[in-house]
């Protein structure tokens, strides 16, 4: 009798077993592989890091990788070449691309302005004293290229002629050789312009403040969209309740960004999630009115961009069906 009592609840527990494990692989069959490109490990791209460390990406039915890559032109060959289906590409260079034949949309913008600074050794006090310096950018034709070209060009200075752009890598590359006295200037995002400041550099450009450009953006292909309308569905939607929630989980906000960056110091992790969580969109949409500073970029090299109306570089549906069914709202 004993034996037989035993009997019958091992055999429960093993048919028990048995469902869980089916039903834990027929999870993971259902799940969607999704390639994610990251251009640099920064606060910029922060919630994709936030979204995986939650597992937003399992809860709306996403096994996605998430690749970091060396800025912007690299992640927008990536994409083009089919090896991500997704990633936050710079808006000038999704323009040039979308001039130049490709396919490339840009289907929200997450921030309304770029927080990085110009962060320069003290003898530097004014603008004219960048000529003949050379300045840190990530790689040619990335968004820190694209800030330092820009603002050069409306501060009446000659990028290719007044002072040499190096490519040296992402934020803490920059830093390391800023300190090192490799380049005599870097552009920074948050918190590594803030490291420099105090390792003694000062700031002489702040782009938030002086170059109206949206930011943050998520980038997609047409074809990817036409072939599986879903898969980018399902990304916009973990990335959205990512927003929400890094806004409203200060603690795990505050955990991943020193786990991403690999940093020790709470109060630089407190003002970065603070920063951060101010300025993240709710409902992110593409901020069309926002790319005349993009336009006026692009059209320096390709003039025929002008050709083009905002609205052909953009796909706002996914954010607007988003917002309209109530999904954004639900999340706060």
């Amino acid at each position: 009798m004993a034996r037989h009592r035993m009997f019958v609840p091992l055999s429960i527990y093993f048919i028990s077993l048995l469902v869980l494990t089916s039903s834990l692989f027929a999870q993971s069959k259902s799940l969607k592989k999704i390639h994610v490109g990251v251009p640099a490990i920064s606060m910029g791209n922060m919630i994709i890091f936030f979204t995986k460390e939650a597992k937003l990406f399992e809860k709306h039915g996403l096994d996605a990788d998430v690749v970091v890559m060396s800025g912007s032109g690299i992640s927008s060959r990536a994409l083009v070449g089919g090896s991500v289906e997704i990633s936050p590409i710079a808006t000038p260079t999704v323009m040039l691309s979308v001039v130049a034949g490709s396919d490339m949309v840009i289907l929200s913008h997450t921030m309304p302005g770029v927080i990085q600074s110009m962060m320069v050794r003290p003898d530097i006090k004014k603008d004219e004293d960048l000529k003949g310096k050379i300045i840190g950018v990530t790689t040619f034709g990335s968004l820190t290229d694209f800030l330092v070209r820009h603002l050069a060009k409306k501060k009446g200075m000659n990028p290719d002629k007044d002072f040499a752009l190096l490519q040296t890598g992402g934020d803490a590359e920059r830093l390391i050789a800023l300190r090192q006295g490799k380049i005599h200037a870097a552009t920074l995002s948050h918190p590594a312009f803030i490291l420099a400041q105090r390792a003694g550099f000062v700031p002489l450009w702040d782009f938030f403040k002086e170059v109206d450009y949206p930011w943050s953006e998520i980038v997609s292909r047409r074809s990817t969209i036409q072939k599986d309308r879903d898969l980018i569905m399902r990304y916009m939607r973990a990335h959205i309740e990512g927003i929400a929630l890094f806004k409203k989980d200060p603690d795990l906000a505050k955990k991943v960004i020193k786990k991403t960056l690999r940093l020790d110091d709470d109060g630089l992790a407190q003002e970065s999630w603070e920063v951060f969580a101010k300025y993240r969109l709710a409902a992110p949409y593409p901020n069309t009115r926002g790319m005349k500073t993009s336009y006026e970029y692009v059209a320096a090299t390709r003039p025929d961009v002008n050709k083009y109306k905002p609205e052909e570089f953009v796909d706002a549906s996914f954010v607007e069906e988003l917002d309209k069914s109530g999904f954004i709202k639900k999340l706060y």
